[in-house]
């Protein structure tokens, strides 16, 4: 395993601060003072900001000003459009350095410099192997989601801010380069060779297990609005049963987090980059999971008490 010295620290931090401050918004909306639960002023603002599709109803009245800022939260659909097209490039590249004995681009080295890769530090191949691998999952998460958006869920007339959806836009890109900028630009003449080890089995286990899951929950809240045959009747919101639905109110939210976790440890469990962005992910994931499960509580008086809202039997 590559030693921490090889560890993008720029990178790094970055996504630590990014961690730290959905950790604080959730903190603050679980302790929110009486500024914050209003509706105008400063109040809208930050629950206009946090709020999303039918949580957005939590907030009270918005300001109009506040409504001219906003997209369909079908948009959604252009995140994984970006992604597929982005690491679908990202990774065309870094196959054809690995595998073709081809040089990523000097954007790329510039890009890798730029927040602190060293180039030249030691390079193994089971750490090629390991960003490659992590960066073909992110892609096929990305096309897996972008299909599910396409033909699976059905989105209701709830809308997004358009900060939230220029983030949504810059998360993809950036998630995709921070798996490029974990392996060296340069490898020192070694020919590459896959080294298949025991945490690239596990990982890969659990994201196939964790993608599964996702997926039947998705299924399970798009046939909500549907009828047996399919058709889509109705765009009211409803109470989801079955899978992990049984245990938490999100396990969409909860599946994705475990997906980032099995990146993490396809990554070999030692990437210090890679766990800032699964910390990013659990405050982002148990932000919107919160907001969801609150709004659950109250729409639906008979709501499950024993559901959790993120993680079963914890949060």
């Amino acid at each position: 395993m590559a030693g921490s010295g090889a560890v993008p620290a720029l990178l790094a931090a970055a996504w630590a601060l990014l961690a730290a401050a959905f950790l604080a918004v959730l903190v603050l909306l679980r302790r929110a003072p009486a500024w914050l639960t209003g509706g105008g002023g400063v109040s809208g603002l930050f629950q206009d900001l946090i709020r999303y599709g039918k949580t957005k109803g939590g907030c009270g009245q918005r300001p109009a000003w506040l409504r001219l800022v906003q997209v369909p939260k079908r948009w959604f659909t252009h995140f994984y459009v970006v992604s597929v097209l982005w690491n679908g490039f990202l990774l065309i590249w870094l196959f054809r350095a690995e595998f073709l004995g081809g040089s990523l681009p000097s954007w790329i080295q510039h890009m890798h410099h730029a927040l602190g890769r060293d180039s030249q530090s030691e390079d193994m191949d089971s750490e090629h192997f390991s960003a490659l691998l992590v960066l073909l999952l992110l892609w096929l998460h990305s096309c897996r989601r972008l299909a599910e958006c396409l033909w699976t869920s059905v989105f209701s007339n709830g809308v997004i801010h358009i900060v939230q959806y220029c983030f949504g836009l810059a998360y993809y890109i950036a998630v995709g380069s921070t798996v490029l900028c974990q392996v060296p630009t340069v490898r020192n003449g070694k020919e590459f060779s896959a080294q298949i080890c025991w945490y690239h089995v596990i990982g890969v286990t659990m994201y196939i297990w964790a993608s599964l899951h996702q997926h039947r929950c998705l299924v399970i809240l798009a046939n909500l609005r549907k009828s047996k045959s399919g058709k889509v009747v109705s765009l009211n919101h409803s109470v989801p049963f079955g899978d992990w639905f049984e245990r938490v109110s999100c396990p969409h939210y909860f599946a994705e987090l475990l997906i980032y976790v099995s990146m993490a440890v396809t990554l070999g469990l030692h990437n210090v980059t890679w766990w800032c962005v699964v910390m990013y992910v659990l405050f982002n994931q148990a932000l919107a999971a919160v907001l969801c499960h609150e709004f659950y509580q109250k729409k639906f008086s008979s709501y499950p008490k024993h559901r959790k809202a993120f993680i079963p039997f914890v949060f």
